[in-house]
């Protein structure tokens, strides 16, 4: 475990959950930036998905417009679902998810900020990149902006349902695709709500309703989402 890793697991060294929760982001920014195919990883996913459609489709711009709203946004969750695998696994494998749990510190608070870092890491680049991958599917560049608060939000969003997944399957054994099977059913109303912003984006409409809906569905993720997620890690560590 690193030196950040020791200093939260010392009630002494850490003054708040917040603090705690500060060190666990930057220690895994850290290990992240020190194995970096788990960034650059759903990215090239997420490019390759959005190149199959016009191959598996056509090349027509105008068609390629109509369908881009449920490429983009099948697509940035086949990405962010495939890091989630990852966001527990290591720190069980290593021990350091078990120190956790008995630091003293909020097991709550530890999760939330390990889901905040996975949404940093897969979340946010995935909003940065989908401009370019509608300007692709023929999306005009005016609606960039609620394509970036779209994805940014459900990204979030999902990053907090996938934790709940992530954490149930944590003690099973190739747990990838039953992982898919419990994050899909929940990941449901997000892709709807994520897809209508998007479409009214291209369309030129107001799409701060949609926006507000996944904004919603993000804090009620953040208000349930860690608390669901800790107790299924303290099961799974049993």
């Amino acid at each position: 475990m690193s030196a950040l890793a020791t200093a939260v697991l010392s009630p002494a060294a850490v003054s708040s959950p917040l603090d705690a929760a500060r060190l666990v982001v930057a220690r895994d920014l850290k290990l992240a930036f020190r194995n970096r195919e788990q960034i650059v990883q759903p990215l090239a996913f997420f490019a390759i998905v959005i190149t199959l459609f016009p191959l598996a489709t056509t090349a027509e711009l105008s068609r390629l417009r109509e369908i881009a709203p449920g490429a983009l946004w099948v697509a940035a969750f086949l990405a962010a679902l495939l890091a989630l695998e990852f966001l527990f696994r290591d720190d069980s494998q290593d021990g350091t998810l078990e120190q956790y749990a008995l630091s003293g510190q909020s097991l709550t608070w530890l999760i939330l900020a390990k889901t905040a870092t996975h949404w940093l890491l897969t979340g946010v680049p995935l909003a940065l990149v989908s401009p370019l991958a509608a300007g692709a599917l023929g999306v005009p560049w005016e609606a960039t902006p609620g394509i970036l608060a779209g994805i940014a939000l459900g990204s979030f969003a999902l990053s907090l349902v996938g934790a709940i997944g992530a954490a149930l399957t944590l003690g099973v054994k190739r747990g990838g695709v039953l992982l898919s099977v419990l994050v899909l059913p929940l990941a449901v109303p997000v892709l709807i709500f994520g897809a209508r912003a998007t479409q009214l984006a291209i369309a030129g409409q107001s799409y701060v309703a949609a926006l507000e809906l996944l904004a919603a569905m993000a804090v009620l993720g953040v208000t349930l989402a860690p608390l669901a997620a800790a107790a299924a890690v303290r099961i799974s560590l049993e």
